[in-house]
Formats: structure tokens, C-alpha cells, sequence
């Protein structure tokens, strides 16, 4: 496989009070095209990945909206995959451009949701777990909060590696401009914050959020040098009562599996990586399950600097879903705009030197569905 990426571009992602979801969606498309140098006109498909628009903005038809908003009267498509609609919809639409359906195609991800009470938005997301967690009273704080309390119970992981994870990854946003919290906080600031589940505090956990993220990929030459090389997706049970571990996320295991077979690279090649740090015993489970350190040692891997900037695996330099934000149907493509820009020596303040190969993970619910990707330029 190898699908080069001819444009990417995020937007910033934060409270955006003053556009609307296709705002959003216009501005970083016409961004990506330009990236790419192409016109609307070139485009032969476009792939939204978003997951709340029929709830929230009453907009069912949206792959169709977003098309229409373009000026791009071809085929249009909404992909909807809880927090990895973004990931699927990537995934999706370079199966279309290796089937030789299309040559050129758009992948939009995007969310408007700071519009809504935030416990509307929570009920709403919870739409993604399972009928019997949802009768239970469960959010989605609370059944990461029980995949933390088992893996603490079983290998020891502390409430201090979860903390080093925020920590790290808002050091990463306070150099990236497009962050929601660009800003630093401490160990004692995160273990401190607001209680929200045990044993999460709110800097435990990514926010609500606005934004939108787009790629331009193709099938022609591209004159830009970096490209996929793996795309896979896994599944698991919805609800996490029907596992064999509440320690790991099988799905994830299941889709780097076919994702390094698919690069034909190890482990150690990997220079970058962006996971779904939806809690921070998310970041700390994927790199377990992506296998870059040993079950029950993913605590004790992040807090020892290696996935800080500087460190042998940097993992979120965009800050992550912690620190720049959660847009739902966003965060998977945003991924790849961020591993895509760091690969061609777009990372700024954040750049991570010589990196040459990036990895991506997005997770839908609590591991139902993952995405992982793969770049090389």
C-alpha cells in the first residue's frame, strides 16, 4: 500500500462560538486542497467522518452538506464510527482509491460541540456504548475509570504515571498554536484538579470540543513525500463485561497486527506516533497493545520521558486529545495531519528531528472499534 498525501490542514481547535459545523468543515477543506494544490473540481469523492451532526446540528445528510458547501457535486459520504469516525473514514476512503474507484478524494473529520451543556454532550456520546452500560448509569469517565482501577489492581500502575501523561502531552500543546490548552500543568495540578470518576481528575481527561481536520489523498503523482502504508481496522465486543481483559484493548492489539504486516516495518522503525488519549490510561493502555513496551509497563515507559519530546517514541507532540482537544469525528484525521506535517518538517516548535516513519491509533468507545495507520515519507 502506499497512498501519498497531497494536502492536510487542521483547523484550531478550542470553542469556535462564532461558526457552525459546515464553517468549519469549508475552511479546512479549501486549506487542504490548497496544501494540495488541487481545485474542488479535482476531488472525486469526499469522506466526512463525524459522529454527532444528526443530534446536534439536526444534519443527517452531511457527506452530501459538506459536498454541497464545496461546490463538489460528485459522490459524498458521512462515516460515523463513534471517536474513530475519523480513522474509519480515512481507512474508507483508501480502500476506494485502491479499489481504482477514485483517483483524488477529501477526508474531512469534524465536530461542533461546545454549543451543548456538557452533560448533554456526555449523554449523547454515550450513545456509543452498550444498551446495558447505558441502563447502568455508566459515561464513558466511568468505564475508562474501571480499565484504569483494574490495570492499577493488576500491575501496580499508580495515579502518578496517569498524571505524567497529561502533563506530557500539554507540554507538547503549549507549542502547538492549534491546541485547546496550550498551556503547561504539573503532576500536583492534575492530581489535584476536580474529581470526576475514580480515579480520574478532570485534567485526567480530554475535553469538549470544536474543530475539523482534512486530507487531500490520491492516486497520482504527488509532489509532496509522504504517504500511508498501512491502514487497519479491528473490532471488539461494544461492552466491556463481555471481555476476556479489562487490561487491554484487543481490538487495538488486533489492527497494529495487520498494520505492521501491511508496512513491513518493526516497532523500532517508528519514529512518531499520535494515540487516543480520550483518558490517560488510554495513552498508557495503547502503548501496551501497540507493543512498544510490555503489559503493565506503560506507566512506568511514558514517565520515564520516552514519549516526550526528546524521547526515543515522542507519542501526541499535537498534545493529544488531552491537551488539543477532542472534536469527536475529528481526532482521528487530525492525527494524520499532525504525522504527515512532522514528517515533512512542518511540526514547528514541536518538531521531532529525523522522523521518517509515524504511527496513528484511534479508538471508538472503550475499544469497540481502532484504527492504526501508518506514514512514511
Amino acid at each position: 500500500m502506499n497512498i501519498p498525501i497531497a494536502g492536510a490542514a487542521v483547523t484550531k481547535f478550542g470553542e469556535h462560538w462564532t461558526k457552525t459545523l459546515l464553517d468549519l468543515t469549508t475552511e479546512v477543506s479549501q486549506e487542504a486542497m490548497k496544501d494540495a494544490a488541487v481545485s474542488a473540481k479535482a476531488i472525486d469523492a469526499v469522506f466526512v467522518g463525524n459522529m454527532l451532526s444528526g443530534t446536534l446540528q439536526r444534519q443527517e445528510h452531511l457527506g452530501a452538506a459538506v459536498a454541497s458547501a464545496l461546490g463538489i457535486n460528485r459522490s459524498a459520504f458521512k462515516v460515523e464510527g463513534a471517536c474513530a469516525s475519523g480513522g474509519l473514514a480515512v481507512h474508507l476512503a483508501i480502500q476506494s482509491l485502491l479499489a481504482g474507484t477514485y483517483e483524488t478524494v477529501l477526508v474531512v473529520g469534524v465536530e461542533k460541540m461546545t454549543d451543548f451543556p456538557p452533560e448533554e454532550i456526555s449523554s449523547y456520546l454515550m450513545r456509543a456504548g452498550s444498551e446495558e452500560e447505558r441502563v447502568a448509569g455508566l459515561t464513558f469517565p466511568a468505564l475508562y475509570a474501571l480499565l484504569a482501577k483494574a490495570h492499577m489492581q493488576e500491575f501496580g500502575t499508580t495515579r502518578e504515571h496517569m498524571a505524567y501523561v497529561a502533563v506530557k502531552n500539554h507540554y507538547h500543546a503549549s507549542l502547538n498554536s492549534k491546541a485547546q490548552f496550550p498551556f503547561e500543568v504539573s503532576i500536583e495540578k492534575v492530581l489535584n484538579s476536580s474529581k470526576v470518576t475514580d480515579p480520574f481528575t478532570l485534567l485526567d481527561s480530554s475535553p469538549i470540543t470544536d474543530g475539523a481536520a482534512a486530507l487531500v489523498l490520491t492516486t497520482k503523482k504527488s509532489l509532496k513525500k509522504v504517504s500511508i502504508i498501512a491502514s487497519a481496522v479491528a473490532t471488539d465486543t461494544i461492552a466491556i463485561s463481555d471481555r476476556a481483559s479489562l487490561t487491554e484493548l484487543a481490538a487495538t492489539k488486533n489492527a497494529a497486527k495487520k498494520a505492521f504486516t501491511q508496512a513491513g516495518i518493526a516497532h523500532k522503525d517508528v519514529d512518531i506516533m499520535e494515540v487516543h488519549d480520550c483518558f490517560t490510561i488510554a495513552e498508557i493502555l495503547a502503548m501496551e497493545d501497540l507493543g512498544f513496551c510490555a503489559k503493565g509497563e506503560g506507566g512506568a515507559f511514558i514517565a520515564s520521558g520516552a514519549t516526550k519530546l526528546g524521547g526515543k517514541k515522542p507519542v501526541n507532540t499535537s498534545g493529544g486529545l488531552k491537551a488539543c482537544g477532542h472534536p469527536v469525528g475529528a481526532t482521528g484525521v487530525k492525527q494524520l495531519v499532525e504525522i504527515n506535517d512532522q514528517l515533512l518538517g512542518r511540526g514547528g516548535k514541536k518538531q521531532v528531528e529525523k522522523a521518517k516513519v509515524g504511527l496513528t491509533q484511534n479508538i471508538g468507545g472503550t475499544g469497540a472499534t481502532a484504527v492504526v495507520h501508518v506514514l512514511k515519507i
